[in-house]
């Protein structure tokens, strides 16, 4: 089992929802709040379970939940995302990125929240904040929209018009990959930067639920490419680093590393496994996971699996000893992968 213990997510965590920043392992007031940490601890939190007594899910959920509905804002239909520790909003709207990651949240929600009247809230809220996606032009965010309507579509099919946007999102998703169609960029943008693999794994994604093998062959394409640019010169995960945001057709720079992409590889590369059955994507997500315990490029470990701290990167000398929000719930995601990975395949075996 990939177990991480759940106490440093809670000592992130205060009565409002989980801290954006910390300073080494205090949180960083003084940063507030953000509707994308606490739409990703929400998704966290429902895979942690009884994993330690003294943590109340339940209570933490329901917080990330009104931290959620405190951020929509009504007038404009969009989701604030910065909010001070004054608990001041410091913005009318967040950006695209964000709203798509918070309706990824409210999928999640829908679908595995235990209590009943939690996810009615959830698809109340999925069902008002969608539709604005269809001005939206960032893939990332599309991408992030497509995995919480799948997730609503999951547990409640008959949902048509979340579902007319969740098509229409992966056909332009779809479109972009084969819009410049080059050999050594099989790529959605020009570009690489932050959460890459979620893109493949939403299409993946949309692809099992419509049976598409287009799409799911998209999905398998980029993301066979993507783990080839992920891979350094010694074999190991190499997550493309934030040096290298905004250089069109460039390859990657080495730095700065950061625990969000483990957590993008990681899940897209289980999906990948689910339908293909093809052993490279158990190596593949290995390979990433091991990335936080010290297989990367400076042999130093960002996760401590028994206290749950988990470093905020890697940069060129160092790792940043930062351990704030982002990175605290991408390494608990992750672990979610790996073991729903090594559940399945305890299945197959024993069937």
């Amino acid at each position: 089992m990939y177990a991480i213990s759940p106490d440093y997510f809670d000592a992130m965590c205060d009565d409002t929802g989980i801290f954006q920043h910390a300073v080494l392992d205090v949180a960083d007031r003084a940063h507030g709040y953000c509707v994308d940490d606490n739409a990703r601890a929400l998704i966290a939190s429902y895979s942690l379970g009884s994993a330690s007594p003294q943590l109340d899910i339940e209570k933490l959920q329901g917080r990330f939940a009104a931290f959620i509905q405190h951020a929509w804002n009504p007038d404009l239909r969009r989701f604030r995302n910065f909010m001070g520790f004054n608990r001041q909003w410091l913005e009318p709207q967040g950006s695209e990125d964000s709203h798509g990651r918070t309706i990824w949240a409210l999928g999640i929600c829908s679908r595995d929240d235990p209590s009943a009247m939690r996810r009615n809230w959830a698809r109340r809220l999925i069902n008002e904040a969608h539709p604005v996606m269809a001005t939206f032009r960032s893939p990332r965010a599309w991408a992030f929209a497509i995995l919480g309507l799948n997730a609503l579509e999951d547990g409640h099919a008959n949902d048509l018009a979340a579902a007319r946007m969740c098509d229409r999102l992966a056909g332009q998703l779809s479109d972009l990959l084969t819009r410049d169609d080059r050999p050594d960029w099989v790529w959605f943008e020009d570009v690489l930067a932050y959460d890459n693999a979620r893109m493949p794994q939403a299409l993946l994604d949309h692809g099992r639920l419509r049976k598409n093998q287009d799409c799911i062959d998209q999905g398998i394409k980029s993301l066979d490419w993507l783990m080839g640019v992920q891979t350094g010169e010694a074999g190991l995960f190499r997550p493309v680093g934030s040096e290298s945001f905004g250089a069109p057709h460039a390859k990657p720079q080495q730095f700065d590393q950061q625990p969000v992409e483990v957590a993008a590889t990681v899940a897209a590369c289980r999906i990948a496994h689910e339908i293909t059955e093809t052993p490279r994507y158990l190596a593949h997500a290995s390979l990433a996971y091991r990335w936080l315990l010290g297989d990367n490029d400076l042999g130093l470990p960002l996760l401590n699996p028994q206290t749950g701290r988990c470093f905020d990167g890697l940069h060129p000398d160092r790792v940043n000893a930062n351990c704030g929000g982002e990175s605290v719930v991408s390494a608990l995601l992750a672990a979610a992968d790996m073991n729903m990975m090594a559940s399945s395949l305890r299945l197959a075996i024993a069937s």
